[in-house]
């Protein structure tokens, strides 16, 4: 595994690959002991730095730089789920469960968006509470609010 540490609004991130992926997205608190990267990897991670970045300032709405998010077999379903929210709309936890054909699964979904390892391009930041309320984010509500806020700002919508 490698890593690269990138400065952004909302906190230095982590990004981590391996085997040519990029496989996390670290908040501060959460770092993972790595290895620098090599050049070979530091493609990779330079790609993944300058999508975020992008992102981050309303300029890009997508990523391209491969992933390979590891988890369990429900847990991969609920974060391609989150990828099928678009740029600037959210779902409630409740709408994802029932996407899944379990609506009664909203706590577990929960649970698998906790263990999200690629926030930003698993946007987990986009869901929120049935009530509209913001809920649980592994960076923080403040940070959850600004990304919420990054995506909204042109489409006019508000969050509590």
């Amino acid at each position: 595994m490698r890593q690269q540490l990138i400065a952004t609004p909302i906190g230095t991130l982590q990004l981590v690959s391996e085997k040519g992926v990029l496989i996390e997205i670290n908040w501060e608190n959460k770092y993972r002991a790595v290895a620098e990267a090599t050049r070979e990897d530091g493609e990779l991670l330079s790609l993944a730095a300058a999508e975020v970045t992008h992102f981050l300032k309303g300029e890009q709405r997508s990523f391209t730089v491969p992933i390979e998010p590891r988890g369990t077999v429900f847990q991969a379903s609920v974060w391609r789920e989150l990828r099928n929210i678009p740029w600037g709309e959210t779902r409630s936890y409740h709408d994802i469960a029932s996407s899944l054909e379990k609506p009664s699964a909203s706590r577990a979904v929960g649970a698998a968006i906790g263990r999200n390892p690629l926030p930003l391009i698993i946007p987990c930041h986009r869901v929120i509470g049935s009530n509209g309320s913001l809920t649980g984010f592994a960076g923080g509500l403040t940070i959850k609010r600004q990304l919420l806020l990054i995506e909204s700002r042109q489409r006019g919508l508000s969050f509590r």
